[in-house]
C-alpha cells in the first residue's frame, strides 16, 4: 500500500483527491480502527492556519489580551470538531466516493471489520 507524502497528505486533508495509486490507502484511512481520530486530526490541521491568523489579528488589532483570545479560539475549534465529528460518517463516505468507491463502502468495511473482531 502506497502512503502519500506530507504535501500530498496536506492536499488530501484539505479535500483534494490523491492519485489512483493511493486509493487503497484512502480506504484504509477511512476504515481503520482509528479512522475517527485520523479524521479529527485532519480537522485540526485544516483549522490551524485560521487559528494562527485569529491569534495574530485579534492580539495585534484589538485590545483583547491573549488570555481572552486563546480560550475563545479554542472554543471555536472545539465547536468545529463537535459539528464535523457528528457528520464524520457522511463526510468520509463523500471522500471515498471522490476516490472512486461506491457510496456506503466505508460503513460496510468498518462494519465487517467490527464483526470479524467480535467473532474472534
Amino acid at each position: 500500500m502506497h502512503r502519500p507524502n506530507p504535501l500530498q497528505w496536506l492536499r488530501y486533508a484539505y479535500g483534494g483527491r490523491l492519485p489512483e495509486r493511493y486509493r487503497e490507502w484512502v480506504l484504509y484511512d477511512a476504515t481503520c480502527r482509528t479512522w475517527l481520530l485520523r479524521y479529527a486530526v485532519r480537522v485540526v490541521v485544516e483549522a490551524l492556519p485560521l487559528l494562527v491568523a485569529g491569534v495574530v489579528v485579534l492580539t495585534l488589532l484589538t485590545p483583547a489580551p491573549p488570555l481572552v483570545v486563546l480560550p475563545a479560539l479554542a472554543l471555536g475549534l472545539l465547536m468545529s470538531l463537535y459539528f464535523t465529528l457528528t457528520s464524520a460518517d457522511e463526510l468520509i463516505e463523500a471522500r471515498l466516493a471522490r476516490h472512486g468507491y461506491p457510496p456506503g463502502t466505508g460503513k460496510a468495511v468498518r462494519r465487517r471489520r467490527s464483526e470479524a473482531s467480535r467473532d474472534r
